[in-house]
């Protein structure tokens, strides 16, 4: 299904306090780590209040960062727990036939035989390649390798996703 022009998507979220002049511990869900960092407007909590990113840099295996207007501790610890959102259309183009994982959440799945499998719930991201995370009708979970074998094509203006899977697989 296509993006509403006002859709957001979360990049990551603050998960704690780093020192004592307001630097933050960031969680990231981007696809390296300090891709979060890319963006130089986050939008904290569900009221998504807009900070400047001042500084940030990898940092023991995670990201630390320096927000506008954050310069102490408690003011840090104040923001642990929020989400940080950006605007979808601030995210880089993909070239065609990727997507982010978000575009295909909550798309149906059907297989080759128009066999509606259920919807996608999510993906997790494995050593070998990423998985669909399928919930079918009765609340079963279906787990379908996410790969060329297997993702036979993806049509987010109809809000489907074809694969080479059976049910019973």
């Amino acid at each position: 299904m296509p993006q509403p022009e006002d859709a957001w998507t979360v990049l990551g979220r603050i998960s704690g306090v780093y020192g004592v002049r307001g630097w933050v511990k960031v969680f990231s869900f981007t696809q390296s780590r300090e891709g979060i960092l890319d963006y130089p407007l986050w939008h904290l909590g569900s009221v998504r209040r807009p900070v400047r990113v001042l500084e940030g840099r990898l940092q023991a295996g995670g990201i630390v960062a320096h927000l506008e207007g954050i310069d102490d501790r408690d003011t840090a610890a104040a923001l642990v727990g929020q989400d940080i959102t950006v605007p979808v259309s601030a995210l880089p183009a993909l070239p065609d036939g990727e997507f982010y994982w978000f575009q295909l959440q909550g798309l149906a799945v059907v297989n080759l035989d128009d066999e509606r499998l259920g919807t996608v719930a999510g993906l997790l991201e494995t050593g070998a390649n990423d998985v669909l995370v399928v919930h079918d009708a009765q609340g079963t979970e279906i787990l379908i390798p996410w790969d060329a074998h297997a993702a036979a094509g993806v049509d987010l203006e109809q809000g489907r996703i074809t694969v080479d899977w059976q049910r019973d697989w």
